[in-house]
C-alpha cells in the first residue's frame, strides 16, 4: 500500500506582507492595510506559516511583550485547504513554543469568531466569562 502523501510543511517566522494580506483576505479575516502590516509583522514573538508545496496556504502568529502578555492572533487557512487539520498544526506550533519560551504565569489570550472556539479548547483555552469580558475598539 501506498503511504498517504502530504502536501504540507510548516515554516517558522512571520509570513510576508503579501502572504499576509491576502491569507487574510481569502479565509475571511479584516482586510489591513500595507502600512499596518508592514509595522506589525516585525513585531512578531512566533509565527508559523503552512505552505502546500511552495504555497502559502496559513498562517498563525503570537504577539506581545515577551513577557507578561500573549495575544494569539492570525489564526487562517485558505479555504479550499480547510478541514484538513491545518489550523490545528497552526495552533499546535504556537502553543508548543509558548510552553517552550514563554515565562510561568504569563496571560494568553486570544479572540475566537465563532465555531473556532471549539478549536481553541482543544488547546486550554477558556471563555473568560462571566468572571471578564473580552472588549475591544477599532482606531
Amino acid at each position: 500500500m501506498k503511504p498517504d502523501f502530504n502536501p504540507y510543511s510548516l515554516r517558522t517566522g512571520s509570513p510576508s506582507v503579501e502572504t499576509y494580506l491576502r491569507l487574510r483576505v481569502v479565509s475571511g479575516l479584516s482586510a489591513k492595510t500595507v502600512q499596518a502590516a508592514e509595522a506589525g509583522l516585525p513585531n512578531t514573538w512566533h509565527g508559523v506559516t503552512v505552505l502546500c508545496g511552495d504555497e502559502p496556504v496559513g498562517m498563525g502568529r503570537v504577539i506581545g511583550d515577551g513577557g507578561c502578555f500573549f495575544q494569539v492572533v492570525d489564526i487562517c487557512v485558505a479555504p479550499e485547504h480547510q478541514g484538513r487539520g491545518l489550523g490545528k498544526r497552526i495552533m499546535g506550533e504556537l502553543v508548543g513554543e509558548l510552553e517552550r519560551r514563554a515565562p510561568d504565569g504569563a496571560y494568553v489570550s486570544l479572540i475566537a469568531d465563532g465555531d473556532a472556539r471549539f478549536l481553541y479548547e482543544k488547546f486550554g483555552f477558556r471563555q473568560t466569562a462571566p468572571a471578564s469580558v473580552g472588549m475591544h475598539r477599532t482606531v
